[in-house]
């Protein structure tokens, strides 16, 4: 697929010259001679690169620059002038220009910086490919992890899997307890036998009994016929009693004798039904303490913790969570219909730095509502909820203590920034920075040490 550029000058023969200039098989490029309409090919075709002249009658090259940075920040754009100052130049590269040259175009020049942009964007694409090629072979039963507590995770859900008669699965609220038990039956001798679940926490007290257990016939008014439960429904197959540390005692002796006798009695019903379940219990609670506190089994959880598995939080897998972000934007961007390929490097930080108390249900939903919002190929911290933001802006203004450190250190900071975002070329970031290449090594060559001796 063609990487596409758009030149935009309201002159021809510059245009014209652009165009020329940087012209090679894998490029698609477009022309306009009016900023307005370059804008609306922005927003419809999404452009890879841009070269934009800085005077034009409509819109100077400075506010279509800030057009685009609001629709796509991940597109690179080059500005053109004939009229260079210093001002313009360090305006340009803080509003998000990648850089800035001077007209009559050098086609040399406009050529090589086109090239390493599209190096880049393919460095990119390979990278993207390799980040899939990487999800997809540490995918596990719907689940995905390479962190050494999640592959640790993975190697016991496989060596229990063929034997469990009854486990419990701990974690904090939304760590993929469900997936785990999931994952338990599809690798069990009954995983052709149905997967019932119990959300324990959504049943009231008065139809715990019924639901799980079943009833009889004229057990109670508008009982009209037998009604089997799910201990029953999960006959030959696995039962999944996801937070059972909310149940009433009450419930809890029944569970206990069904799980050791594999038995069990309709309500209404003086005969016992034999059952064949294994039963995956799950908890965010901590069931020792509740038995100490007498608010749950003890009997109940010496049967169903015989074997547990603990999952670790979202924070404690920090190997996983760039590929679980790549995984959600794909997977939310086919679900929307959206063409999202990914996040921003200042999304990404911001996501990284988040502690995550929901862990990956909440990741999925910050991630999903984000996809839902950006306009843009990529998500943006605009894009983000509030906190995010605010946590960015506060990460921008404490990074380094920067107000903490000495006047040479700032400067030997800028330049190094400067040469960053200008791909390290040190002509171009001496022009932007107004002085001489020898002036520029030396403020890139100062030891930060200077930093220590301001603080």
């Amino acid at each position: 697929m063609k990487i596409t550029l758009l030149a935009i000058d309201d002159d021809p023969g510059s245009l014209a010259l652009v165009a020329a200039s940087v012209e090679q098989p894998e490029l698609e490029i477009l022309t306009c001679s009016n900023p307005v309409e370059a804008l609306d090919i922005v927003r419809d075709r999404l452009p890879r690169i841009v070269i934009c002249d800085l005077m034009m009658p409509e819109m100077t090259g400075i506010q279509v620059l800030e057009q685009i940075q609001q629709i796509d920040p991940t597109i690179d754009v080059i500005l053109l002038t004939g009229h260079y100052s210093t001002e313009s130049a360090l305006e340009a590269i803080r509003k998000g220009a990648c850089d800035y040259l001077v007209k009559p175009i050098a086609p040399d020049k406009l050529l090589d910086r086109v090239n390493q942009i599209l190096s880049e964007t393919r460095r990119l694409q390979d990278a993207a490919e390799l980040d899939q090629k990487v999800l997809d072979t540490n995918r596990f039963h719907g689940m995905f992890g390479r962190s050494p507590v999640m592959l640790d995770v993975f190697r016991s859900i496989t060596r229990l899997a063929p034997h469990f008669r009854t486990l419990l699965i701990t974690g904090a609220t939304g760590t993929g307890k469900e997936l785990v038990a999931r994952a338990l039956h599809h690798g069990s001798p009954v995983s052709k036998g149905p997967f019932a679940i119990c959300n324990c926490a959504a049943l009231p007290e008065s139809l715990i009994e019924s639901e799980l257990f079943g009833y009889a016939r004229g057990a109670f008014t508008g009982a009209v016929q037998d009604k089997p439960g799910l201990f029953e429904h999960a006959h030959n197959g696995t039962l999944f009693l996801d937070e059972i540390g909310e149940l009433p005692l009450t419930a809890q002796a029944k569970i206990l004798r069904a799980a050791q006798h594999q038995e069990l009695q309709r309500l209404g019903s003086p005969t016992p039904r034999k059952v064949n379940v294994r039963i995956i219990a799950a908890t965010h609670r901590d069931l020792r303490r509740m038995t100490r506190e007498q608010t749950f089994r003890e009997d109940l959880l010496y049967r169903i913790a015989m074997i547990e598995i603990k999952l670790p939080l979202l924070r404690e897998r920090g190997d996983d969570l760039p590929f679980l972000i790549r995984h959600f934007v794909s997977v939310m961007a086919a679900q929307y219909g959206k063409k999202v390929l990914g996040v921003t490097r200042r999304a990404e930080a911001a996501l990284l730095r988040y502690s995550w108390p929901g862990n990956i249900r909440e990741l999925e939903g910050v991630l999903g509502a984000a996809t839902l919002m950006t306009e843009s190929s990529l998500i943006d911290i605009a894009d983000l909820p509030p906190q995010f933001r605010e946590r960015s802006l506060q990460a921008e203004s404490t990074d380094g203590d920067d107000l903490l450190i000495s006047l040479a250190e700032a400067e030997r900071r800028h330049a190094l920034r400067v040469l960053e975002k200008l791909g390290g070329d040190k002509v171009a970031a001496a022009q932007v920075l107004g002085v001489s290449r020898a002036t520029l090594y030396r403020l890139i060559a100062q030891k930060s040490s200077a930093a220590g001796r301001g603080q």
